[in-house]
């Protein structure tokens, strides 16, 4: 029943920055801890940030903190990543996930619904 669509990638320049959305279904979205997720071409897919269903609460993978945000607009049923300073390791395909529980984890295997995923291209 729940669908993710995740919108906003492309190619930027080392340096640039990107804002990733990720527009969701259901009326129980505001429950819903939502996650980011990249993988790069070769590599397992990884956790990238996670925000509370309030919004309160955020966590980040060590790798962007500082350079990425997460943030949520409840009203909208919409998660957005903002990438800033980006770098050429930060190519991969980033998905949109929700999880149907109040706690943050950066799991794949907790989170229950996910969206088809958006390239990001970081050139040099």
């Amino acid at each position: 029943q729940v669908q993710l669509v995740e919108s906003g990638g492309g190619l930027v320049q080392a340096g640039g920055s990107l804002r990733l959305s990720c527009a969701a279904s259901g009326r129980t979205f505001s429950t819903y801890v939502m996650g980011w997720f990249r993988q790069a071409p070769g590599k397992e897919r990884e956790f990238v940030a996670a925000i509370t269903g309030s919004g309160v609460f955020t966590y980040y993978a060590d790798s962007v903190k500082g350079r990425f945000t997460i943030s949520r607009d409840n009203a909208k049923n919409t998660v957005y990543l903002q990438m800033n300073s980006l770098k050429p390791e930060d190519t991969a395909v980033y998905y949109c996930a929700g999880r149907s529980v109040y706690s943050i984890s950066r799991a794949l295997n907790d989170y229950d619904y996910w969206g088809q995923g958006t390239q990001v291209t970081v050139s040099s």
